[in-house]
């Protein structure tokens, strides 16, 4: 389905346009319909399914032409962590850029002219406000916030804000708004803690499943079958020997992150560490020097496993096996963005054969063994066919979106685009500078 089958405005149909959308994603067919109708929503698919623009494109042409308030807060977007939040203030503005619809990101970590800011921006009443919850709370405590006119409450990446222990928090903010709302709940999966939230904060929902999809065919996925003391040395053969200049290590807990960061910069490579121990601004500065080059190795736990936007990874390794297939899903699925290739490999010890068997079966397909190097020495325990608990027999010794659109709309057309669909013209409420970006 094309976007101009929705029954979306004029305006936010020349912003799609001009970012090159065309087609639908399966989740922004299924929940852009049932956001318009006024539906609450708990809607399930996995980072990169395009659900950011599935609850913003509704809500930005709500909120222009519903005859909602022009000076009160009138959506919240919950995100997890700093780095989603601004990821998503990125695409509102291109999607909002010829609506008179505001936006400010609130987040913690800055200094305190940045909190100055997030607090003037708030209390001119921005549109939508994109807020990690601990920064949010903050500014209620201090009395800058009025919420009492919320139309729109959108929670992104529900389970990771769980998982991140931000239940109380969520529920401590629902406290501040209006019953009458209505609420959004996007999620990569839905365990028990997540349908609770959901019969929580939602009223009759409607609900969305986008099944969790496999990784991308281009992504070469192999697996050392290893003994946990063989890891470090095995990662550093992986990273002087595999021509890869952008990696991702993914290990299981921030401990594990500082001692292997550490380790491989005694061996001389170029490693920054990601975890949540690190200062906003740290984490800001390990990100900068990532992308621009300066850093080839990031270590980092899950907080990196979604909502970063880096194109170009040649690789990922699992240090540490996933705890579920979906979160493998996300995690090599840093790799192989933009049409480009990439390699996903994962250090499989004894302890974690059962885990690697489940990702297996959920992948319909046995991730290739590759033999350990002769410099990491022979493998101590060599998982190689499952039994019946689901483990391992042991045989023997021996794997940028979101800028402000330019208006060119017109050049598409000349060049053979699809014209647009006819639609009636909507009279959009007046545009206002208050809360807009650069005032707050």
């Amino acid at each position: 389905m094309r976007f101009e089958d929705l029954d979306l405005s004029d305006d936010l149909l020349d912003a799609l346009y001009d970012m090159r959308f065309d087609q639908c994603t399966p989740i922004q067919e299924q929940a852009i319909p049932l956001a318009l109708e006024g539906r609450d929503l708990i809607a399930v698919a996995q980072t990169g399914t395009g659900k950011t623009a599935a609850y913003l494109l509704p809500v930005i042409d709500m909120i222009t032409y519903g005859g909602y308030p022009q000076d009160a807060i009138n959506c919240i977007v919950m995100a997890p962590t700093r780095e989603l939040a601004q990821q998503i203030d990125r695409q509102m503005e291109g999607f909002a850029y010829y609506m008179p619809v505001s936006s400010i990101a609130v987040y913690g970590g800055g200094t305190g002219e940045e909190f100055g800011r997030q607090q003037h921006g708030l209390k001119t009443g921005a549109d939508v406000v994109i807020a990690t919850p601990g920064r949010l709370l903050a500014h209620l405590a201090g009395g800058a916030v009025d919420l009492s006119k919320v139309s729109f409450f959108i929670l992104d990446e529900a389970d990771r804000m769980l998982d991140m222990g931000f239940y109380d928090d969520i529920m401590q903010i629902v406290k501040h708004l209006p019953t009458e709302r209505q609420t959004l709940m996007f999620s990569a999966t839905m365990p028990p803690k997540i349908k609770k939230l959901a019969k929580d904060i939602l009223r009759n929902p409607a609900e969305v499943k986008i099944a969790v999809s496999r990784p991308a065919e281009k992504i070469e996925q192999s697996a050392y079958m290893c003994g946990e003391g063989q890891k470090t040395a095995l990662l550093e053969h992986l990273l002087r020997n595999v021509r890869s200049q952008r990696v991702i290590v993914f290990a299981a807990s921030k401990l594990k992150v500082k001692d292997l960061a550490r380790t491989l910069r005694r061996h001389g490579l170029k490693v920054g560490e990601m975890h949540s121990d690190l200062e906003q601004q740290q984490r800001d500065d390990v990100m900068l020097g990532f992308k621009a080059g300066r850093i080839d190795v990031l270590v980092a736990t899950d907080i990196v496993q979604r909502g970063i936007d880096i194109e170009d990874i040649s690789m990922v390794v699992n240090y540490d096996v996933p705890r579920c297939a979906e979160d493998y899903v996300h995690r090599v699925g840093r790799t192989a963005r933009a049409n480009a290739g990439g390699m996903a490999v994962t250090l499989v010890s004894d302890r974690d054969g059962v885990k690697f068997r489940q990702i297996e079966r959920f992948l319909k397909k046995e991730i290739r063994k590759d033999p350990l190097p002769e410099t990491v020495g022979k493998a101590s325990d060599k998982p190689q066919a499952p039994c019946r608990r689901g483990g391992w027999q042991h045989r023997g010794k021996g794997g940028k979106q979101g800028n402000a659109p330019k208006n060119t709309r017109n050049a598409g057309k000349a060049a053979g685009s699809a014209p647009k669909s006819p639609k009636g013209r909507r009279t959009p409420r007046p545009r206002t500078n208050e809360g807009q970006k650069g005032q707050e």
